[in-house]
């Protein structure tokens, strides 16, 4: 019984890294797994990605950062505490981006609490919710990562 594995092509790891953020070879064992599939192995890497996110979702998160984003005009303004378990992925080039994101969201979107911030529709992608964001970044660094708190200002509110 010979199984005739499709050849990966590096160039198809690449894409869907650059797509995924998910490590080289776990981009590469989902293309296998997916027979040379772009869209399955995709679709894989989110579902593995999901799953190893949950794990993690009951260890503590006690690092993090604090980012804040002020509309121009300097009218309407926001804080966001984005936490993870290690100082190491908060300092994290990805982490600090998705922190700012988050608090430009925040500004734009005026959400209630978390979860509703955490069910809205990303302001620069509408296919994508802010929970996918959190899930995908805790997911590609390998750490429970949450919106802790946020807090929206705007001038004469």
């Amino acid at each position: 019984m010979s199984t005739e594995l499709k050849k990966i092509d590096p160039k198809q790891v690449q894409r869907l890294r650059s797509e995924t953020n998910a490590g080289v070879m776990d981009c590469k064992r989902a293309l296998e797994d997916a027979n040379g599939d772009y869209e399955k192995a995709k679709a894989l890497i989110k579902e593995r990605g999901l799953e190893k996110a949950a794990k993690k979702s009951e260890r503590e998160a006690k690092e993090g950062v604090v980012a804040s984003y002020v509309h121009s005009g300097g009218r309407i303004g926001a804080l966001v505490e984005l936490a993870s378990e290690t100082d190491f992925v908060s300092r994290g080039e990805e982490f600090q981006k998705l922190a700012q994101e988050i608090a430009m969201q925040v500004a734009a979107m005026s959400p209630k609490d978390v979860d509703e911030l955490l069910g809205q529709p990303y302001i620069r992608d509408g296919s994508k919710t802010i929970k996918d964001l959190v899930t995908t970044l805790a997911a590609s660094v390998g750490e429970n990562v949450q919106v802790r708190r946020f807090q929206r200002f705007a001038l004469g509110e």
